[in-house]
């Protein structure tokens, strides 16, 4: 498998006045003239969310001595940041490969030489399928997707059936369960939709497939006991299909990035005993972690616990205080067109008199509501003055990337120094 994306056209992409929070200077640049020249924070427009190289090594090193312990294998889903840059840190990490969420998103990857990709989602549409059918001309090309009925075996039949398709698609069985997401809603539906994939030329069944995420949203023993449920519904679904599987690759996977410890628990007794099924987790979110929803639910947060390496806030806003209209109300320049909001508002944590400048702790301040293009700072405490910039703790990554063409990354958060530009394409 190929390792090494192909990234050398983004250093020579030129940087224009419609890439938000760009220095001025930066426009007509090339991204790699532009880093050359040694740029620095306090250059950069507000609003902005900021990347930290530092912290970023922190969270890739953490995770893949976590999963290696465990026998666990990553394929971290890459909807999260849509970065290439990023997710060629991730496979050097030693991750099997990168996740993806839509065929659109694949076609992306693919453009970019990625040869390991599990479509986290099933593949029904035609035009998808017949462009797929071609890319498995590769040999290198390890791809697999999910089907979670039997209806979805016979539409990717269909939209084939005049195909010179390479090669079988591989196909894992989605196990769904009751006020969840998509998947099968028992064990039984799941085995007849294994047993259809093994009757087609046109797919390969490839093991077993969830997303134990939409179980719960907090560490609760009830969610948690709802995870774990549904988890050990996977493993009895895998021993299930053990007469069905051939001689080929075989994957049982699940895993976001809130309940990654149940799934190294629950598959631990079976990942000892059965070495050849790849036991494999597609949590995304850990490269940049949060200050908000995975900072209060990931097991590797530290918080609280035990964890003697933790996961740390990779990315923060910053904002500007543009309006100070009433004494305990002041009114900053980002807003949901910039920041995340549906996992939690911002987190106020420091301010400082520009970008570049020494930041201070920010007391008694808290973000009570957002517009498409300005947050409401209220302040209880410590005040803030018009022209200021605060520091805004995030909640949720996935929410995050895609509101930005590039984002800056300093060395570490003691640092203004800029030592990359991270590229998305949503």
């Amino acid at each position: 498998m190929t390792r090494s994306l192909f990234l050398d056209d983004l250093a020579e992409e030129v940087l224009s006045a419609r890439d938000k929070g760009l220095p001025a200077r930066a426009v007509g640049m090339t991204v790699a003239e532009f880093l050359g020249s040694d740029p620095r924070l306090g250059e950069f427009w507000t609003p902005l969310v900021v990347l930290d190289a530092d912290a970023m090594r922190n969270n890739l090193d953490v995770m893949a001595k976590w999963t290696r312990q465990r026998g666990l294998e990553l394929m971290p889903h890459g909807k999260t940041t849509m970065a290439p840059a990023l997710w060629q840190k991730q496979l050097d990490a030693g991750c099997l490969g990168i996740t993806l969420a839509t065929m659109g998103q694949v076609r992306t990857a693919r453009s970019f030489g990625l040869d390991s990709i599990m479509l986290a989602n099933s593949a029904v549409d035609e035009r998808s399928l017949r462009y797929l059918a071609g890319e498995l001309a590769d040999p290198t090309l390890r791809f697999v997707c999910w089907a979670d009925s039997v209806a979805t075996i016979e539409a990717m039949e269909l939209a084939l059936r005049d195909v010179d398709l390479p090669r079988p698609i591989d196909v894992c069985v989605e196990l769904g369960a009751a006020n969840g997401r998509t998947g099968a809603r028992s064990v039984e539906a799941a085995v007849e939709v294994a047993r259809r994939a093994t009757a087609s030329d046109v797919v390969r069944l490839a093991g077993v497939a969830g997303y134990e995420g939409s179980l719960g949203h907090d560490r609760s023993q009830s969610s948690l006991d709802a995870v774990r449920a549904y988890l050990q519904s996977q493993i009895e679904l895998h021993r299930a299909l053990g007469e069905l599987y051939d001689d080929g690759e075989i994957y049982v996977t699940a895993g976001g990035s809130a309940y990654f410890d149940i799934v190294a628990d629950v598959y631990a007794d079976s990942i000892a005993a059965d070495s050849r099924t790849r036991w494999t987790l597609r949590s995304g979110a850990y490269i940049t972690h949060d200050d908000g929803f995975y900072r209060g639910i990931s097991p590797l947060d530290g918080a609280g616990t035990n964890v003697e390496k933790p996961l740390r806030s990779a990315m923060r806003g910053v904002a500007r205080v543009v309006s100070h209209p009433e004494p305990r109300l002041a009114l900053l320049d980002g807003g949901k067109r910039d920041f995340p909001f549906d996992e939690g508002l911002p987190v106020p944590r420091a301010t400082a008199a520009g970008l570049g400048r020494e930041w201070a702790t920010l007391d008694g301040t808290t973000i009570t509501k957002m517009n498409d293009q300005h947050s409401y700072l209220s302040v209880s405490g410590q005040d803030v003055a018009l022209g200021e910039v605060v520091a805004l703790g995030l909640s949720h990554p996935c929410t995050t990337f895609d509101k930005w063409h590039y984002l800056p990354v300093v060395e570490s958060s003691e640092s203004d120094r800029v030592v990359d530009l991270v590229r998305t394409f949503f």
